[in-house]
Formats: C-alpha cells, structure tokens, sequence
C-alpha cells in the first residue's frame, strides 16, 4: 500500500523507494556485499544519507525475504549496557511482525531478560524493558548472539555510529564484539559511523580487533544531475515546477550533503504555489525561513556555551573550512586567548560534535547554525 505523503521531500526517517535519491550503484553494492556473506563497514560524514541507505536496502527483496533486519542508532550510548538494551529492544520490535514463533525463540534464547518480558491473552510479548532491567550486559549479549546464531532465518543486523563503542566506559568492548561477529555464521554485520578517522582507524590498524574484518564502503556526495532529476520529477508530479539553477544554488551551498539538500527542497516545495514555478530567488527565503524556525535553540545553544568555545566556533564558522587553528595567523585574526586555550576549547567543540575534523580541516557541523552565526556575529 502506498503511503499518502503531502511533501515528498523527506527530512527523517525513509518511507519508501519513490522518495529515496539515487544511492543505485550504493545499494547494489550494498546487497552484493551482504548476500556474499560480508560484514560491511559503511563511512561518511553525517547527514549524508547512511541511515537511509540501510533502510533502502532492507526493502530490497533479496534482503527482505530472506533475512531478520535489525538497525540501531548508538549515536548517545557510553556503555556496553546502553548498547546490549537498544540491541534487545529493536530484536523485539523487529521480530514481532514475523509472529508468536520468531519472538518465542528470542525469549527462550535470552534468559536474563525474561522477568521484563509478559505475554498478554494472544500470547504476544509486550516488552516492558527499561535499562535497569540489563542487570549483566555481558552475559545478555552472550545470550543475544545465541539467538543470532539459532534464528530460523540469517539475520543482518545494522548498528549506526558504531565509532561510539571505542569510549564506552568499559575496557575492550571492541574485542569483545569482534570475537563475537567472527564466530556468528548467521548474521551479517553493517557497521556504520560518521567519524571517518575513528572508523578508518578500528578497521585498518593492524592492532585493532577489527582489524581487515569488513569491505569498507564509503558513501559521497549524490552527483548533482541525480538531485536535478530527483527534484524536478517531484515537483512535476505535484503538478509544480523547479529551476535546475535553484537545485544547484542549494546543492553547493551545502556541498551535496543530503540531509540539507532535502531540508531545503521541503521548505522550497510548501513555498511554491499549484502550478507555479521555484526559482533561485526562493532560495533565500527558504533558508531564511528554516534558520529562523532554529532561532531559539541557538541562542539557547550559543547561551550554554562555555565562551572560548563560543569564541572559537564562531571563528571557525566565518573561517569556513579552518586549518592551523592554533596559529599564530589564525589567533590573531580572530582575537583568540592563545594557543593552549584553542586548543581546549577544540576538544570541547569536537567532544560536544558542534565541529567536524577531515584531514585537519575543521568546520561547523550544523550548517544552519552556520548560517545564523555568520548574520549575527
């Protein structure tokens, strides 16, 4: 069945192929590498779609026919325990439309969950998990890997900012991990993460765990003539029209990265009239629009800030892409404290992910923070 959607630009979560941007080559690379027997590591800088290319591909026959899919995001985690309960809950969540006998085989599986699971009249488990109840995370994930193992199906199982395990508070949880991945015969494993030197790091040091365990897989930037496709045939299909130039007005304004580009073209959608035409001068106004309706989480991020931090973002925001930040040049021209206080301050800005780092370039992370600083410092 079809679902009713009123703007095709989707901004969260992915509803169907039809409204899904290119990523062909990606996802056919993508499922060769799983139906292969593969563990996958999939990198690139956030918001640029890795979420919904997963999704994408769990709607391909091939994947969803002959696999249990499970994806968890882990982005908040800091412990083995934060990361064993999102395991067990999406376990749970996905297996429930595969009925009784998929989600009996779970429960039998994971004995140290058992209290928190009650079964209503249908026998149908209602889950009533809280984090408490992951009383010995190592012992559950044991228990889970049991069932990955046993289940009546091969199971793929995506865990989105997977970089997040290498700072959770216990010792060796990538170790731990691996062992279990590599004697699993069957799941198969997407790791996805947005910190490109931290992944490139887990899985091409030899010293690491991970060590050569994985196909790397690295997802770029949409070419532009795809978006230009992708948007114009939205818009006529809704009886509208778009100009090419204002597709590309956005894409370079925030280098092809998807999340953006979609968030514009939604704005840019509802803005355009029934039969009337979206030209570049609507750019502007659809910016003005959504970094207006961010205003008061700004002032309240900026407000939080601690004011080296707040100094050095804004220096790094009107810099644009920033290198040597602990230059003399680059103090200077920003009236900066010193040396040693950037460098603090960096730390705090990149823990906090407010800056990103690729090869020593750092810039602002929210592009429309960006554009709301640049106007009003």
């Amino acid at each position: 069945m079809a679902t009713m959607v009123r703007n095709p630009f989707i901004t969260s979560g992915y509803i169907s192929a039809d409204y899904f941007c290119d990523r062909r080559f990606e996802s056919e690379r993508f499922i060769r590498e799983v139906v292969n027997g593969n563990n996958l590591a999939l990198v690139s800088t956030r918001r640029m779609g890795k979420t919904g290319l997963i999704r994408h591909c769990f709607q391909y026959p091939e994947i969803r026919k002959n696999y249990y899919t499970f994806f968890i995001d882990i982005y908040d985690s800091r412990s083995l325990r934060d990361l064993v309960f999102a395991l067990s809950k999406e376990i749970l969540e996905g297996l429930k439309p595969a009925g009784k006998k998929a989600l009996q085989s779970f429960w039998e599986c994971v004995k140290s969950l058992q209290a928190s699971i009650s079964f209503d009249v249908n026998g149908m488990p209602s889950l009533n998990l809280g984090l408490g109840d992951i009383q010995t995370p190592a012992n559950t994930l044991d228990e889970i890997f049991r069932y990955l193992e046993r289940a009546d199906k091969p199971c793929l199982v995506a865990i989105d900012e997977f970089q997040q395990i290498t700072g959770y508070v216990e010792e060796n949880v990538e170790a731990t991990l691996r062992t279990y991945v590599q004697h699993c015969n069957n799941a198969r494993f997407v790791f996805a993460g947005s910190q490109r030197h931290v992944m490139g790091n887990m899985f091409l040091t030899p010293s690491r765990p991970f060590y050569q365990s994985v196909s790397m897989m690295h997802l770029e930037s949409i070419p532009l003539e795809e978006y230009i496709l992708f948007a114009r045939s939205h818009f006529e299909r809704n009886g509208k029209a778009i100009e090419v130039e204002a597709v590309a007005q956005i894409y370079q304004e925030f280098e092809g990265v998807t999340w953006y580009i979609q968030k514009v073209l939604n704005t840019l959608f509802d803005m355009t009239p029934a039969q009337g035409t979206c030209t570049p001068d609507m750019v502007p106004e659809a910016l003005r629009e959504i970094v207006d309706s961010f205003r008061y989480t700004y002032s309240e991020i900026l407000f939080r800030l601690p004011e080296k931090q707040k100094e050095l973002l804004i220096a790094i925001t009107k810099e644009g892409k920033a290198k040597a930040l602990t230059s003399g040049a680059f103090i200077k021209k920003y009236r900066l404290a010193s040396a040693s206080s950037v460098q603090a301050a960096l730390k705090g800005l990149l823990d906090k992910d407010f800056v990103t780092q690729e090869m020593n370039v750092y810039q602002i992370y929210d592009r429309f923070l960006g554009i709301w600083l640049r106007e009003n410092y």
